[in-house]
């Protein structure tokens, strides 16, 4: 691996931004306790990455610890990125994972430079924050603590149910700053969800994991992305989604159907090809080519199937193509948006969603 040399001080002008000098590799770290997966620690140069303003994101930072994702997810849109490092976007993906081991300490220093100047951090916009290798690295609580101190606003978006070790320190950081936590729960088919997500946790631990967020006071969206043509795009398979969702105490749900950018198509097509041959024509005619997107149409028709059982459920909801701007949710200490935590309630104080 290009990043992964023996000299020190040995520079490659081709690596990833951060990796160039070879001698930030500290060690390569396997253990029992992670079967089957690799951890390269690395010192990493900057903590905090500026979205191009070009971006339709609504924020400019995001912080991602770390690079590779144990979740495994078939159609990450990520996985392309690890072929910057001379890995696969395939199972090195799902088992090579860069650890930033220094990321707090890094972060801390830029802040103190007022780098953000309180607009929002989005964490889990690349891969998740709340990934296995968490549980061994704890990076999370000095990010938040960090953030929160500083007073800059934050968004996280995870999958994984680790999340709740931090509802008191996301609950006192709230009390801070804006913070806006969002879940990404796209399968409602057990089978499925192991199939195509097979390191995640349950569909179900992670509703459960909104009921305790929503419990600790906090406004969660869902995430229901990707909707999957001809697998979860039918209209039962939608109501029961909203249902559980509604049922956990979710208020938000942002959906759309599948990407397949180019460093995942192969992958996704392979995958698709052992697990639902009798759909490989249909994905090809629906992502020809370089397609990343499915085709407006399709995606004006899930609208038109969702936005209804959106209204039925009694929850607040986006389409993809409708995501907000920059600007429309992104904090500044005299323009915040409504406010995605409350406290917990007492008899005196309804809990206000």
């Amino acid at each position: 691996m290009r990043w992964q040399g023996q000299k020190l001080g040995d520079v490659d002008a081709a690596a990833l931004p951060g990796l160039e000098d070879r001698s930030n590799v500290l060690r390569t770290v396997t253990t029992p306790a992670f079967a089957g997966m690799t951890f390269h620690e690395v010192l990493w140069s900057s903590a905090l990455s500026h979205v191009p303003g070009a971006s339709r994101m609504p924020f400019a930072w995001t912080i991602n610890p770390y690079r590779g994702c144990s979740h495994a997810c078939v159609y990450c849109f990520a996985r392309g990125t690890h072929e910057y490092l001379d890995l696969d976007g395939g199972s090195d993906f799902d088992s090579q994972i860069v650890v930033k081991v220094n990321v707090v300490e890094v972060l801390q220093k830029e802040l103190r430079r007022g780098s953000v100047e309180h607009e929002t951090v989005a964490l889990g916009t690349n891969t998740d924050p709340y990934q296995r290798a968490e549980g061994r690295y704890t990076l999370m609580p000095g990010i938040i603590d960090a953030l929160a101190t500083s007073g800059t606003p934050m968004s996280i978006l995870t999958k994984g149910t680790l999340i709740r070790r931090d509802i008191p320190l996301l609950a006192r950081a709230a009390q801070r700053v804006p913070v806006d936590i969002q879940m990404s729960i796209a399968m409602y088919d057990d089978d499925l969800q192991k199939a195509i997500e097979p390191g995640t946790p349950t569909t179900q631990a992670r509703l459960d994991t909104v009921r305790a967020l929503r419990d600790s006071g906090f406004r969660v969206t869902v995430f229901l992305m990707p909707i999957m043509p001809h697998m979860t795009d039918s209209v039962e398979a939608i109501d029961t989604a909203l249902r559980r969702i509604k049922e956990a105490g979710a208020t938000r749900v942002i959906y759309g159907a599948l990407h397949l950018r180019a460093g995942v198509k192969p992958w996704f097509m392979q995958w698709l090809g052992e697990f639902r041959p009798d759909l490989v024509s249909s994905y090809r005619g629906l992502y020809p080519g370089v397609s990343a997107e499915a085709p407006k149409g399709y995606r004006q028709w899930l609208a038109k199937r969702a936005r209804p059982l959106i209204r039925m459920h009694g929850l607040d909801g986006t389409h993809e193509d409708d995501y907000p701007v920059r600007g429309i949710r992104a904090s500044a200490p005299h323009g915040r948006p409504a406010p995605a935590f409350a406290p917990s309630p007492t008899p005196a104080q309804p809990m206000l969603f």
